[in-house]
């Protein structure tokens, strides 16, 4: 039996990010849920509550009988696959999205890739961060992709940051 353990990405019922990560921290699944924290406003009060960045999705860091485990569990529906077989994704992208959302900047998800420029920052609170560059009206911005879900987050690159092109 394969004991390597990769990261895949789960597909959720609507609104069970948490309880999915809830049910997997049980059944000992290594999982990651990206989230933001946002202030929301109602009409007679403010409240800060934690969302999901990528709305129906979870990753786990898993063997393959952790993976089929995992699918058990009632908040998954599916893990994501490619060919046939299911999706590995590759540790960089895991890497950078933690990386990307530790910087607390504003972030914008836009559903499909987003082309550009790939580069990696060299200095600033995105060193070492591997996205691509975009023009936007506030001046340049990084996406950072997570290329299987077909989802870039994108912030906003703070002036000290340097960028340098990789081929």
């Amino acid at each position: 039996m394969n004991d390597a353990k990769h990261w895949f990405a789960l597909f959720t019922k609507p609104r069970h990010e948490f309880k999915a990560e809830e049910q997997l921290k049980i059944i000992g699944v290594n999982s990651y849920l990206p989230v933001v924290n946002k202030v929301k406003q109602w009409s007679d009060r403010k409240k800060k509550i934690s969302e999901p960045v990528l709305r129906s999705y979870i990753f786990i860091y898993a063997n393959e009988a952790e993976r089929l485990a995992a699918l058990e569990q009632t908040s998954i529906i599916r893990c994501l696959s490619e060919h046939r077989r299911p999706a590995v994704i590759p540790d960089w992208q895991i890497e950078n999205l933690k990386r990307m959302l530790d910087y607390k900047a504003e972030y914008f998800i836009f559903e499909g890739l987003v082309s550009g420029t790939k580069v990696e920052i060299k200095e600033g609170p995105f060193a070492g961060v591997i996205g691509i560059v975009r023009s936007g009206t506030e001046g340049k911005t990084l996406a950072v992709t997570v290329e299987l879900l077909n989802r870039t987050i994108i912030a906003y690159l703070p002036k000290e940051s340097v960028e340098r092109i990789i081929d």
